[in-house]
Order: structure tokens, then C-alpha cells, then sequence
């Protein structure tokens, strides 16, 4: 919804339906949508003649979820009532037209879809209630096959054709309303959830699209059962759509208890700050997504197993390196491919083009060189597709290139890694774990551990691929022998029964579009079994948890609030003068203890600035003497006579990881041991005594107006969790990879051929083969080294403006957490004073009235909280 599409008529409406001046900058959309919104169920409430206190309580609960907790919008919306009623405005087509010419296709569906709701809200869709609202359909352009979806969706009569429940489905996706407010993300979840069929009565129709000769399309009836073949090799993801349903349940319940905490602010009982952290919650557990790697080296069939999974051939495949980029495969309301450039542009591609974009050129895969997919100016791809059956249930897939040829698979890993929920590493039955491939599935061990080495990674899986072309049982036993040995000898992973699979991608794929069904098939069931089962128990019900504790945080703030607030309207809590006093004084000082911990942190910060850069330039002026002389250890098996290019990336990946340790030394031991230890400990101490004397000053307060009903629960709690100075450090990037993830990557692919051309004075200069080898790999290993230290020093700037943003986060992040914290003792303040004020100025009566609401509000409250409760048990279950 544009607002800015909004024009001068339909402005001068809204202004003469409030009764108030309103400008352009007054339309926001919550307003305009509201306007629409009042005049559309007023229609379909005075449609039949008969207006029911059914429908009146279902108007102001629809209405509700659309005004924002703070601003005038309520007060506004009673005027648009009141307006509509009086003007008849819901019987003239071209004022809801001029509110809903700014609406996109999505958002006329869900005004229509309340409409629906309301019509149904007595228990029946009258006749001319049902007339009213295909009359607004056609002035909105809302199909009529949309229309019968939702008359049998709110009825819970009929049946419900699947293609239109689809197209309703994907236009009522939430990802749609995201720009606009979390309110309207909420509104489209619950149109969602109201609409999936909840009784026999209500059966979908089975239909499938077919191509005629003139390439119109037809719907025809399906059959009624599915064939044995097509039942098993279906993989249902049965448990990933059951968590997506209790974070929607869960999500629709943070959406009832914002209504009622909005309830209780609009009458001055609770503090708006709980309205905003139920919104944090909400958008948490909407954007939440489960990030699933697959990694491993090239032609593992990392491309076969990602087709395997998606059940589409979509990814290129080759018998040669082919993925030439970090490609992120996830659910869309349509098939999109969006091209994410490293200078920060993105570009929609059509999709014929996607394979094209996501593969390393032909020609370079054949000749070796596999590098030139890092040097290509796209950072990723983002390839969305409606029908992805595991993507559909919440999971985003990370396709990585080959690993094992290129120098810079460390930062690869790293950034393919970071923020991933558990990661699939592709290895080869046939060429079973040679040593760089030990070497890499223990570097991705350590990215996904936080760098403990010889520790287990509880969310690595590997995956053992090309078991069909094992024909001898005793070969099979081998494989599964070596590999169960080395993840138990070097600790790679925690559970070996559920984390160690074999599998025949091809086959498995080839059964999938074959409709058939065999051992591979079920082996890779096993698989997908494991992998779900993983995401859903030991991540999903963690992420459950978590959410459900910070709900049930806010609901006790918000009873015991409302605890006190009734105790100020019996005069139990009757705060004296000399109190009322004592609390702007607790809130002048706690305001100003905010002031000293942000001029601390600034001081600190300053004083840092000068032996940090010091001591990177002392660093960097040292760096090519240690970088040299490890050079000297530099080896490959590859000859410096036939494999002069291969010789040449091995000693740039050695480069890399040289200069990556040594920058990783300068971290742990200088930066974080030396230069910010002492100023992060201080800053630490500081913010901790002056929480601590905060909460002393709440808590002595609360003893001497008799109160014990605050929950300090979450002060205590804030003020015990302070981090270490070293983990506040590594939190903007983990300890693994720190070093990798500042520093540029050297790779060769432009100067490469300049690197290894002075070598042929050496090789026809009649020198023996031995000191032909050694002179043509020191020549090779000090271009290499040149070349690689002067890319470095281009960049050096740039690295160092990192560190010191990195630097400058670990500071502001503290300090951001203790203002938080700060700003929410001010708030209990700031509502103590405003609940004495306010039952001071009342009369009994209202006093009383007020005491019913809060009964009925902490009613509500502790429902939702049963029902919370209730769904953690079960998700847990």
C-alpha cells in the first residue's frame, strides 16, 4: 500500500467521514485501511436490516487489529464509525473505491476476507449479505472463484476448489504485508488460519491443470486416490508443517495478548513499552526461518542431492565443477531468481537465466579454473519457487561451490555457515575422505562449534553419496567402517546413528521423477526423516521455548502491573507527597546514570582509538618478515613443471591461511588481551553498579509504599547476564573465522599466467631435473608471495576501518542493553505515578468500573497464558 497514491479526493473523504482536517501525511496505512475497513462491515452489518450483538462485538474486535497502540488512531476510528453510519457511505461504490485506489491485489482480498468473517459472524451468510459482498468484489476486481473459497471457508459449508484455496494462500501470504505493519501480518495469518478446511463438511476438491492443443488451460477432476508409487515417494514433512503450525498458533496468541495489553494502555493502566515488545516477539517468530548448508567439494553431487530434495531438476549439473556461487533456495509465492551483487545491488533475472548465473563458465570448469567464480561480482543468489515442498515448511537451502580446489574455502565456509541451523556434508563412497577432505569437514566441524576443536558439532550431517556404484557388500562395509572410524577418532559429530547417512542421489532422483520406489529412495527418506526431526525437536522446540518464555515474561510484567494498578484504585498503594518526590528524583537519577554509562563508553572509546592503531601499524610493518619466512614451509604434491597453476593456488591458499593465523594472533593476543581487556572490564563494572543501585532504589521503593506485586525478575536478570569482555569481542562474528571473514581473499585467476611465465629461463637453461624442480617452485612461491602481500597491503585500510566498526559495536552494544534496561525501570516509574494521578482525579464509580475492566483483562491475560503454556507442553511433547 502506497500512501503516496493516495490523492486529494480521497483525503477531502476522510476528512468530512471524521469530521476532522486531515492531510496527506495523516493517511498513514493503517488509517486509510481502517476507513475501508468500517465501510465495508457497516455494509454487510445494515445489509439484512438486522444487526446483531454478535456483529457489533465482532466489528470492534476486527477494527481493533488494525490500530496502531500509540497515536490518535483509535479515537479517529470511532469518528469513521459514526461517520459512515450517518453518511450511508458503505452503500456508495465510488467512495470505497477512492479509499482502496492505493491497495494492491493482496490487500482488497484481505478487506474482503473480514468482510466475509463479519458476514459469518451470527453463524450464517445471509443472502443479501452475500449479494452486498459480490457487489464490493466486482467494484474491488476480486474473483468470484476467490469469493466461493471464502464464503465455504467462514461457513465451514461446501467445498473448497484447491486452486483458488492456492491462489488465496499465496496472496494472503504474510511476506506480503510485511512493509506496511506487523498488525497487518497478523491480520493476514488469522484470515489464514481461519480459512484451512476444520470439518468433513468442507472437503477440498482434487484438480489438476492440463494443456489443451491450443495451449488453454482446462480443469479437470483428479482421480480420488493417489497411486501406491506417487504415496511413497512423497516426502510429507509432516513434522516441520506441525512446528509451522504451533509458531502460527503461537504468533496468533502474541496477537490476542497485544490486544489486550493495547486494551489495558488505552486506559492508562499498563506502560506502552509492553505493546512493543509483544511486536518484537510477533516479528521473531514470523521471520523466523530453519537455514539448512550443504557443503562439501566438487562433484560430490551436491547439485543431484539439492534436486533430490526440491524434487525438481534445478540445479545445474555437470560432471565437472558447476556451482559457482552461494545460492539460497527458499519458499516464494512465485518463481523468482534475485541476483545479490557484493557492491550491494540486487537484480531480478529471469529465471531461463538462473542456471547460466549460478554455474562457473564451462570453459573454466574444464580448464581448472575454478576460481574465477569468486571473482565475479555477485555475492549470492536468491532463487524462490512456490512449489518446494521442504522450503515450503519454513526451510531456506544453502548451496555451496566446490570447496577442496579453491584458497578461499575458509571464507566461503564461513560466510555460507554463519546463522545456519545444521549443515549437510557431501562426500564420495568411491574416494572416500582423502586428506584435504578431512581437513575440510573438520574446518566446517569448527565453524559450526564456535572453533572448539575435537569437539562435536550436534549439527553436522554427513552424507555418503555414489552408494549404487558399491556393487560388493563387503565394499559398502569398508566405507561405513573408515567413515564411522575417523568421526569417532577427531569427535565430529554427536549423535553418529542419526547424523551419518548413504545415500545414491541420482537414484533417488531418478526414482522421484519416475514415480518409483527402491532402497535409495528409502534410504534418503531415512535422511530428510533425520534432518527434519533434527530442525523441528532439537531446533524448533528450542525456538518455541525461548519465544515462550519472553511471552510469559511480558504477561506477568503485565499482571502485575495490573496488580498494582488495582491496589492504587482500593488507596492500598497511596503514595505522600514526600514519595511522589522521592519517585522523580529515582527517575532524574536513573536518566542520568544512563548519561554517565554513554559518556563512559565514549571515554573509553576514545582512549583506545590511539594504542590501537599503534599497535596495527606495528603489526602491519612486521607482517612480510613472518610472512615469509612461513613461506619457506610452503608445500604441494602438484609438479612445478606440468601443474605450474595448480602450484600456484595451492601456494595462494597457504598465503591465505598465513596471513589469516597471523592476523588471528594480532586479535587474541594484542587487540583483546592487551588493548581492550581492561577498558570493556571497567566499562562492565560501571554499567554493572549502576543497575545494581538502580534496582536498589526500585526495590527499596516498592518496601515503602507497601508494594511487593512489581516482578523484578527481569531487572535481576539483566543485571546477572553481563558478558566477559572477550565474548562481547567475538559477538558481532563468532571466534570462528574472525580473522578470515576481515581480511581480503588472494585469488589468481587475472595475474595467474604473469605468476608462472618466468619459469621457462629455468626449465631450458640445461639445468638437472632436481634444481629445475627447486628453482622453478621458489620462482613460482615468490610471485605467489609478492603478489599476494601487495593485494594486502591494498586493502590494509579497509580491513582496519572493519576492526574499528567492530570495535566501535562492542561498546555500543553494551551500552544499548543497559539503557534498555534502564528505560524500563524509568517506565515503572513513570506508570506508578500515572495510576496514583489517575485514581486520584476519579470518582468511585469509575474507579469501580475500572476495577472491572482490569478483572476482565487479567482474565484474558492468564487464558492466554494457559493457552501458551498448553503449547509449549505439547510442542515439546
Amino acid at each position: 500500500m502506497d500512501t503516496k497514491l493516495v490523492d486529494s479526493q480521497a483525503v477531502d473523504l476522510l476528512s468530512n467521514i471524521t469530521g476532522q482536517k486531515l492531510s496527506q501525511e495523516d493517511v498513514t496505512p493503517s488509517v486509510i485501511f481502517l476507513a475501508a475497513l468500517v465501510t465495508l462491515l457497516l455494509g454487510v452489518i445494515y445489509a439484512d436490516s438486522q444487526v446483531t450483538e454478535e456483529e457489533k462485538q465482532k466489528l470492534y474486535k476486527t477494527l481493533n487489529k488494525f490500530i496502531p497502540a500509540e497515536g490518535g488512531v483509535c479515537a479517529l476510528t470511532k469518528l469513521m464509525v459514526k461517520g459512515v453510519k450517518e453518511n450511508l457511505d458503505y452503500t456508495k461504490s465510488t467512495n470505497l473505491l477512492k479509499l482502496t485506489s492505493s491497495f494492491s491485489k493482496s490487500q482488497k482480498l484481505l478487506l474482503l476476507s473480514f468482510g466475509y468473517e463479519m458476514s459469518a459472524a451470527d453463524g450464517t451468510i445471509e443472502a443479501r449479505e452475500k449479494r452486498y459482498l459480490e457487489v464490493i468484489a466486482d467494484w474491488l476486481g476480486v474473483k468470484s472463484a476467490h469469493l466461493a473459497v471464502l464464503e465455504a471457508g467462514f461457513s465451514r459449508q461446501g467445498n473448497v476448489n484447491v486452486a483458488a484455496l492456492s491462489e488465496i494462500k499465496s496472496l494472503l501470504d504474510p511476506a506480503h504485508f510485511r512493509e506496511l505493519d506487523t498488525i497487518f501480518v497478523k491480520a493476514a495469518n488469522d484470515i489464514l488460519e481461519s480459512l484451512s478446511p476444520q470439518s468433513e463438511n468442507q472437503k477440498p476438491q482434487q484438480q489438476e491443470v492440463t494443456k489443451t492443443n491450443s495451449s488453454e488451460e482446462k480443469t479437470v477432476s483428479a482421480p480420488s486416490q493417489t497411486p501406491p508409487s506417487q504415496q511413497n515417494q512423497t516426502t510429507s514433512y509432516q513434522e516441520l508443517a506441525k512446528f509451522n503450525q504451533q509458531k502460527r498458533k503461537l504468533d496468533n496468541l502474541c496477537g490476542q495478548l497485544y490486544n489486550v495489553i493495547r486494551d489495558c494502555c488505552d486506559r492508562n493502566l499498563l506502560p506502552p513499552t509492553l505493546t512493543t515488545e509483544i511486536e518484537k516477539i510477533s516479528q521473531k517468530l514470523q521471520s523466523q526461518r530453519f537455514r539448512l548448508a550443504v557443503v562439501g567439494e566438487f562433484s560430490q553431487g551436491k547439485s543431484t542431492l539439492l534436486n533430490a530434495l526440491l524434487r525438481e531438476e534445478i540445479q545445474p549439473v555437470r560432471a565437472i565443477p558447476c556451482s559457482g556461487t552461494i545460492t539460497v533456495l527458499k519458499y516464494g509465492t512465485q518463481k523468482r531468481v534475485v541476483c545479490r551483487y557484493k557492491d550491494g545491488r540486487e537484480e531480478e533475472i529471469p529465471f531461463e537465466q538462473y542456471k547460466e548465473k549460478a554455474a562457473i563458465p564451462k570453459k573454466a570448469a574444464q580448464e581448472h579454473r575454478n576460481d574465477e567464480h569468486f571473482c565475479s561480482d555477485i555475492d549470492e543468489i536468491i532463487f524462490e519457487h512456490p512449489d518446494l515442498d521442504l522450503c515450503r515448511n519454513g526451510v531456506e537451502i544453502l548451496d555451496s561451490p566446490g570447496l577442496n580446489e579453491h584458497p578461499a574455502r575458509t571464507a566461503i565456509t564461513q560466510k555460507l555457515l554463519q546463522d545456519t541451523d545444521a549443515a549437510i556434508f557431501l562426500t564420495n563412497a568411491s574416494r572416500l575422505l582423502p586428506e584435504k577432505e578431512k581437513e575440510l569437514i573438520q574446518d566446517v566441524r569448527n565453524q559450526l562449534n564456535g572453533g572448539k576443536e575435537n569437539q562435536p558439532a550436534e549439527n553436522l550431517f554427513v552424507l555418503v553419496n555414489f552408494m549404487d556404484l558399491l556393487e560388493e557388500e563387503e565394499d559398502r562395509q569398508d566405507v561405513k567402517h573408515r567413515l564411522e572410524s575417523f568421526v569417532k577418532d577427531n569427535s565430529l559429530l554427536t549423535a553418529n546413528d542419526s547424523r551419518i547417512h548413504y545415500i545414491s542421489a541420482k537414484a533417488t532422483l531418478k526414482s522421484i521423477l519416475h514415480k518409483t520406489e527402491d532402497e535409495h529412495l528409502k534410504n534418503f527418506q531415512k535422511f530428510t526423516q533425520s534432518v527434519e526431526n533434527f530442525l523441528t525437536v532439537d531446533r524448533g522446540n528450542l525456538k518455541i521455548k525461548q519465544s515462550v518464555e519472553a511471552i510469559q515474561l511480558v504477561i506477568q510484567e503485565s499482571l502485575t502491573t495490573l496488580q498494582q494498578a488495582e491496589a492504587a484504585l482500593d488507596g492500598k498503594i497511596n503514595l505522600s507527597e514526600a514519595e511522589r518526590r522521592k519517585i522523580l528524583e529515582q527517575i532524574g537519577e536513573s536518566s542520568g546514570r544512563d548519561v554517565k554509562i554513554r559518556l563512559l563508553a565514549d571515554k573509553l572509546l576514545d582512549e583506545v582509538r590511539e594504542p590501537v592503531d599503534k599497535s596495527w601499524n606495528q603489526w602491519v610493518n612486521s607482517l612480510e618478515d613472518r610472512l615469509r619466512k612461513k613461506s619457506d614451509k610452503w608445500t604441494s604434491e602438484n609438479s612445478p613443471i606440468w601443474s605450474r597453476d595448480a602450484l600456484a593456488r595451492d601456494f595462494a591458499s597457504q598465503f591465505n591461511d598465513d596471513l589469516a593465523a597471523e592476523l588471528d594472533i594480532w586479535i587474541t593476543h594484542q587487540l583483546q588481551a592487551r588493548i581492550l581487556k581492561e577498558p570493556l572490564e571497567t566499562l562492565d563494572s560501571d554499567i554493572d553498579q549502576h543497575l545494581t543501585t538502580i534496582l536498589s532504589g526500585l526495590q527499596s521503593l516498592n518496601r515503602q509504599i507497601n508494594s511487593s506485586s512489581r516482578n523484578l525478575a527481569y531487572f535481576n536478570e539483566k543485571i546477572a547476564t553481563g558478558a566477559t569482555a572477550e565474548e562481547w569481542f567475538f559477538s558481532s562474528l563468532g571466534v570462528a573465522g574472525l580473522a578470515v571473514a576481515l581480511i581480503p581473499v588472494i585469488v589468481l585467476a587475472g595475474p595467474l599466467m604473469t605468476i608462472i611465465a618466468s619459469v621457462g629461463a629455468v626449465v631450458s637453461g640445461g639445468a638437472g631435473l632436481g634444481m629445475m624442480f627447486v628453482g622453478v617452485t621458489n620462482i613460482i612461491k615468490g610471485n605467489v608471495f609478492d603478489f599476494g602481500y601487495q593485494e594486502f597491503l591494498k586493502s590494509k585500510q579497509n580491513v582496519f576501518e572493519k576492526i574499528e566498526k567492530m570495535i566501535n559495536s562492542v561498546f555500543e552494544q553494551r551500552v544499548t542493553e543497559a539503557s534498555d534496561t534502564i528505560a524500563k525501570v524509568i517506565t515503572y516509574y513513570e506508570t506508578l505515578l500515572e495510576q496514583q494521578e489517575k485514581a486520584h482525579q476519579q470518582n468511585l464509580q469509575e474507579r469501580e468500573l475500572d476495577k472491572i475492566s482490569i478483572a476482565q483483562k487479567r482474565q484474558e491475560l492468564e487464558q492466554v497464558q494457559k493457552e501458551i503454556a498448553a503449547l509449549l507442553t505439547q510442542a515439546t511433547a
